[in-house]
């Protein structure tokens, strides 16, 4: 089976996305003081971290930041057979009444983020939560939809979206992947 690799985004591309969510959040809710932002785990932290680098640069406020791993939430935990990778959750401030921004890499068929509801749940009752996510690739299984997205890839089922951020990779890219 051989791979082919297109690139969609480049690093400066990755930045300009982010730093327009940032826009676009501090633009669309109703206050920036009440919003916490939680990653999901691996790519989605990293997401987070830098999302709330850049509310801080446009608002000046600190933003909460914390990173959940919903590896025995999800639906088809029992059916992998692979040992899975735990990483934690780390959530170390009250959800209660604030506006949970819950950011991913990419939004794929909703099971991740149905997932990450459940998971945020266990933490508390925020007043909202919406979903903020770099790639939006389609192909829902689950009713659920990205309040901020960087980015809309249309794909099909034979193709997978690579994201790809330097503090795990090495690299900030998205590529589209197909498998012959």
């Amino acid at each position: 089976m051989t791979e082919k690799r297109k690139q969609l985004l480049e690093k400066s591309e990755i930045e300009r996305s982010l730093t327009r969510l940032a826009h676009e959040m501090t633009e669309r809710l109703p206050s920036i003081d009440d919003i916490v932002l939680i990653g999901i785990r691996t790519r989605g932290e990293f997401i987070a971290t830098r999302l709330a680098k850049a509310l801080k640069k446009i608002s000046g406020n600190n933003i909460p930041t914390g990173f959940l791993d919903v590896t025995f939430y999800r639906d088809d935990f029992r059916e992998r057979l692979i040992q899975p990778q735990v990483k934690g959750t780390e959530v170390s401030f009250s959800l209660d009444g604030k506006t949970v921004i819950l950011t991913d890499d990419v939004l794929f068929t909703g099971r991740t983020i149905r997932a990450a509801l459940d998971e945020i749940m266990d933490f508390g009752r925020p007043a909202t939560v919406a979903l903020a996510v770099l790639v939006d690739r389609g192909h829902r299984e689950m009713p659920i939809k990205a309040d901020f997205v960087g980015k809309n890839i249309p794909t099909s089922d034979a193709e997978h979206v690579l994201v790809r951020l330097e503090e795990v990779d090495g690299e900030d890219a998205v590529y589209l992947v197909k498998y012959d």
